[in-house]
């Protein structure tokens, strides 16, 4: 095992999704004590399906304790049928639902989606490293996507998400997960120190968007955003003021998902309580910064072909996890790591630039209302 932190991008097109299960595979396979699970969505062709099972039934064989909690919609509070459970809504047509098999076959908990969700998509290894990113664990995501994967190998950073897991292990909701505020883990990252903290939402999900907007605000060389959408009061309002006071760093770029951000401005212009925030979107949609995906607007049954990957980078510190720059982040159960390293944030500019490159001269794609089981 790496005594680095690791991050590997995916975009649209780029990998197979054999390539990322031969990494998932090797990380469950170093696993020697416990494997705590807290993922969102998992469909995956049955070949793969299969091998990952394998693993985890590999580890539990030589003594290794697997968890899981994941993401369900429960009984609504009026005692009506509940909704069908997010993750069989994000099925492939060909695919099969990895998390109903995955239930069968390890201790699990389903925590429910009402009225937020358990977003996450971590596995705490051994109290001693975790994976983590935007990642989900379906063919789609592995294929079609811009995603990351990061993998820190800390017992600091690992106690955190294991105090943000069990909290959702006892609590079974995703109300009073992630109270806890951590404190840097120090590492190291090409030859580098690297400084890294874990912060959780909904405990600290206001305090999340708040971090991005100063950082934002008080950006020196450099502002590259990935993100499905921009919703998010504060990162709205940062971005606004820089553009407006002609001080947005040069190189700043921002990549996110056409259909999607379109989708909540049409909402927000059919809401009062939300209209004012149209104004802000526009002006940086107007700005020249931003690349939008044309990704497939969601139906069943269609590719999730999304701008999945959710990073900022302001000067030399990255923000990068499972939250949107959203207020429904705010809500969610999420994880965000803060990255202080050079290199690493360099990296992280490359694959952003990159992103923004692929789509800034692409045609935009027709609006469609945003759904929140599609991040």
């Amino acid at each position: 095992m790496t005594d680095e932190a690791t991050i590997n991008f995916l975009t649209d097109g780029g990998q197979t999704p054999t390539s990322i299960l031969d990494r998932l595979v090797a990380y469950v396979d170093e696993a020697q004590q416990s494997l705590d699970l807290a993922i969102y969505d998992a469909h995956l062709e049955p070949e793969l399906a299969d091998r990952l099972l394998d693993a985890f039934a590999a580890a539990e064989q030589r003594g290794v304790q697997v968890r899981a909690v994941y993401n369900e919609l429960g009984k609504p509070d009026d005692g009506s049928d509940p909704p069908v459970p997010k993750f069989s809504k994000a099925a492939p047509q060909a695919g099969r639902s990895l998390l109903k098999r995955l239930t069968r076959s390890v201790p699990f908990k389903a925590i429910s989606g009402i009225p937020d969700l358990m977003h996450h998509k971590y596995v705490i290894r051994d109290r001693a490293a975790v994976w983590t990113g935007s990642t989900n664990w379906t063919d789609d995501s592995w294929t079609r996507q811009e995603n990351a994967i990061v993998v820190i190998p800390s017992a600091d950073l690992a106690a955190a998400y294991q105090i943000d897991f069990d909290q959702l292990w006892t609590g079974g909701k995703v109300e009073n997960s992630g109270n806890l505020d951590d404190t840097p883990a120090s590492l190291t990252y090409d030859g580098a120190p690297l400084a890294v903290r874990a912060l959780f939402s909904p405990g600290r999900g206001h305090e999340i968007s708040e971090l991005i907007g100063r950082r934002i605000t008080n950006a020196r060389t450099r502002i590259n955003i990935c993100s499905p959408v921009l919703t998010s009061a504060e990162v709205l309002k940062a971005l606004v003021a820089r553009i407006e006071a002609k001080t947005i760093p040069a190189g700043t770029t921002i990549a996110i998902d056409g259909p999607q951000m379109h989708g909540a401005i049409s909402q927000w212009k059919h809401n009062d309580r939300a209209s004012w925030k149209v104004p802000l979107a526009e002006t940086v949609l107007a700005s020249g910064l931003v690349a939008e995906k044309p990704s497939t607007p969601y139906a069943p049954g269609t590719t999730h072909d999304y701008m999945h990957a959710k990073m900022v980078v302001c000067d030399d510190v990255v923000m990068t996890g499972s939250f949107n720059c959203s207020h429904s982040g705010e809500m969610n159960a999420e994880n965000v790591l803060e990255v202080d390293n050079a290199a690493f944030a360099d990296q992280c500019v490359g694959f952003v630039t990159g992103v923004h490159a692929r789509y800034a001269t692409v045609a935009g794609s027709t609006p469609t209302p945003p759904r929140s089981e599609l991040s």
